[in-house]
């Protein structure tokens, strides 16, 4: 009988989950700026805030297909460094490092 190896995905999905969340706070901090002052770019904010979304969606589906989820982690990074400058940075590493190892680990 021939032996499978499976391969754990948490550190994924643990990445991807904190880097959404770091990419929600900011994405939310800068929609709540652009609600009291005059930020110019609070719509940036809400496309941080859909692609945080996208990452904790890879995040679940990293299981079940682990390069279509590296795909959407890649993805939600390119979109959460168009969203918000500076905290953001924090949050595309952990999706980014998600998304590398989500397509290159076996």
């Amino acid at each position: 009988m021939r032996r499978t190896r499976t391969i754990s995905r948490n550190f994924e999905m643990v990445l991807g989950i904190i880097g959404s969340i770091i990419g929600l706070l900011s994405g939310s901090m800068l929609l709540f700026l652009g609600a009291i002052e005059n930020v110019p770019t609070p719509f940036l904010g809400f496309v941080a805030i859909i692609a945080s979304f996208l990452g904790i969606a890879a995040s679940l589906y990293v299981k079940k297909n682990n390069e279509v989820a590296g795909v959407g982690f890649i993805i939600a990074t390119m979109f959460v460094i168009v969203g918000s400058a500076y905290i953001n940075i924090i949050s595309a590493i952990f999706l980014l490092v998600a998304g590398i190892s989500s397509l290159f680990r076996n």
